[in-house]
């Protein structure tokens, strides 16, 4: 070989060598938040800048062409979803904004956006060969704002929406980028030297059970958020690396009850510090348990092999030693009546899942469904004119309502959805309950760890809206857990500890 071409070669090894250690040394600078680095995919006329506040992220950057992207990244390895609200703050109708799967830090390589342009027109865009051309599937909504990732081994899917609306899907199969990949939060000016701004906040990074996991089996992190009612903004406020269940908020607004290994625990709103309540001998607690309307006891439901599953106990809600209230099982613990005489429970007698109603003291049973199907989640109204519940008697999980003494039976929601477990705002305005979608769970079943809505409708009826999107399901909201100023709800979403960075996990 020539000596001129041999080095030529050798140059341009070298300059592949460099732009390599480039990007391995831009791939260790600046991790922010969740986020393990940020790199300008393209040249750069104003570099990627960061500002990170909780879990709101704000984002900027120029590019020398259209095709820079500003990309805020985390490596994570194999099944992850990843979630924001998100916003552009600059005018600029061709800037956009979303989620951002790469297989490198290489301006050619392979990879799948969801995005958002600046009119709120969302698509998912995919490339996936190095230097090959980019496909788009796109989705006829406008002001979207809710942004969703998700990916199951070589399948990516697009979950869109403008907030308080269902999610639109796209889906993109056979897309290998490798195991371990390049996933995080972009801007992009999508035209030369114009500066893309974008906001994004409630960010989520999940990464979902195993398929090998068998179906029910709770062993994955959990998350204690807050949510404001009113903005759908949220807190994680909480974590875990084992299953925590069901927040009750007690009525001083001091402290959140939740369940998890068979303990009960109190959550401590002031410090953020949980510590187990004492409940004697009885320790084997499940997520159906419930607070007394004026605070001062706490109903649990706990499983006693011997008694046929879960039975009903009574405790003071500073803790001590249970009072049995139901003979034989399985009952779970969902209301209690506004003047502390009564509990409403879903029972199962004679292989038919009812709802009871039994004196809070202990005493008779009294049956108020009969119908064929599950009967589940009874609550009361705070003014005691009604209990809520939730019924799959028509072949889908719906809301319905009753009169205390069982009669009046009546629908409240419209079957879109499998509803579970409706609790009532303590100003009597309000119904918050929890939807799983129809392609993924039986009306029947309500099991952790799927894509779940949080829904509001008005207690006077009307047409639900979306205040939550998650990923929970059993244990997420199955018992009252409203603030006392009916502002707030708290409840627990779901996630491999391994994506939870140092900062985010309370307790070890």
């Amino acid at each position: 070989m020539p000596f001129y071409k041999r080095f030529k070669q050798i140059n341009l090894l070298l300059i592949g060598l460099l732009a390599s250690l480039a990007v391995s040394t831009n791939a260790q600078q600046k991790s922010v938040g969740v986020f393990d680095g940020q790199d300008d995919i393209g040249q750069a006329k104003q570099p990627l800048s960061v500002r990170f506040n909780a879990a709101t992220y704000e984002l900027s950057g120029a590019g020398v062409d259209a095709a820079t992207t500003h990309f805020l990244w985390k490596r994570i390895k194999g099944d992850f979803i990843v979630y924001t609200r998100c916003h552009l703050t600059s005018t600029n109708p061709h800037h956009t904004i979303g989620w951002l799967a790469r297989a490198s830090l290489a301006p050619n390589a392979p990879q799948v956006s969801a995005t958002v342009q600046g009119r709120g027109n969302p698509s998912l865009q995919i490339r996936r060969m190095a230097d090959g051309p980019s496909d788009e599937s796109r989705i006829s909504l406008s002001n979207a704002d809710v942004i969703q990732l998700e990916r199951r081994g070589t399948t990516y899917t697009l979950r869109v929406a403008k907030f308080g609306e269902p999610f639109q899907i796209r889906e993109v199969a056979n897309l290998n980028l490798g195991d371990e990949i390049y996933v995080g939060l972009f801007v992009s000016g999508a035209q030369k030297n114009t500066l893309a701004k974008g906001v994004f906040q409630d960010v989520r990074l999940t990464v979902p059970v195993s398929p090998d996991v068998p179906a029910g089996q709770m062993n994955l992190g959990s998350r204690l958020e807050l949510l404001e009612v009113a903005t759908g903004k949220r807190e994680v406020i909480h974590t875990a690396p084992n299953s925590i269940q069901a927040p009750n908020w007690t009525p001083d607004n001091k402290t959140l009850i939740y369940n998890g290994q068979g303990f009960i625990y109190a959550f401590d709103l002031a410090s953020r510090q949980q510590s187990v309540l004492n409940t004697d001998d009885v320790k084997n607690n499940n997520n159906d348990h419930v607070l007394s309307f004026d605070g001062k006891m706490l109903g649990l439901s706990s499983g006693v092999k011997e008694l046929g599953g879960s039975i009903i106990y009574t405790v003071p809600a500073t803790g001590g030693a249970p009072k049995q209230i139901t003979p034989k099982g399985p009952s779970y613990l969902h209301g209690w009546s506004p003047d502390g005489n009564s509990l409403v429970f879903c029972g199962s007698r004679n292989n038919e899942y009812d709802i009871y109603k039994i004196p809070a003291a202990g005493g008779p049973e009294i049956r108020l469904t009969d119908a064929k199907g599950l009967d589940d989640g009874p609550e009361f109204t705070p003014d005691g004119t009604f209990i809520y519940f939730n019924s799959n008697r028509t072949g889908t999980m719906q809301i319905w309502r009753m009169k205390p003494d069982g009669s009046e039976q009546e629908p409240v929601t419209n079957g879109d959805f499998h509803d579970w477990f409706p609790h009532i705002s303590p100003d009597g305005k309000w119904v918050v309950f929890l939807s799983f979608l129809k392609e993924e769970v039986q009306s029947g079943d309500h099991p952790p760890y799927k894509h779940v809505y949080l829904r509001l409708m008005p207690i006077k009826g009307g047409k639900p809206t979306i205040i939550a999107y998650l990923y929970g399901g059993q244990g997420s909201i199955n018992t009252p857990s409203w603030s006392p100023d009916s502002k707030r709800i708290a409840f627990v979403s779901n996630t491999d500890i391994s994506t939870l960075s140092p900062a985010e996990i309370t307790d070890n």
